[in-house]
């Protein structure tokens, strides 16, 4: 993930989630969405929730919201974004369906 990191965003270091939007001749649209579950922990852990489920959850949402053109801004007003509202929304209604 850390070699995936910096060959796509030019960043060193370990990342939890990279997106590709991949648009396909017809107009339609595809991603692939990484995630490392490491990363996930770790930031589970910084976030307190001590789910890693639940990181696991969000950081699939929020790679498939970039695969579909959703951005947000770097430092603090990152939580507060219209993606990351969005983000939220999804997980809980995941989270709410989850067994």
């Amino acid at each position: 993930m850390r070699r995936l990191n910096h060959r796509a965003t030019g960043r060193r270091g370990l990342t939890d989630v990279i997106a590709y939007a991949l648009p396909q001749p017809d107009g339609t649209l595809l991603g692939d969405v990484y995630i490392c579950p490491d990363a996930a922990w770790s930031g589970n852990g910084q976030r307190g929730t001590g789910n890693v489920t639940e990181e696991l959850v969000r950081l699939a949402v929020h790679g498939t919201l970039h695969v579909l053109g959703y951005d947000h801004p770097d430092g603090p007003g990152r939580t507060r974004s219209p993606m990351w509202r969005r983000q939220e929304r999804y997980v809980r209604r995941l989270l709410r369906r989850a067994p």
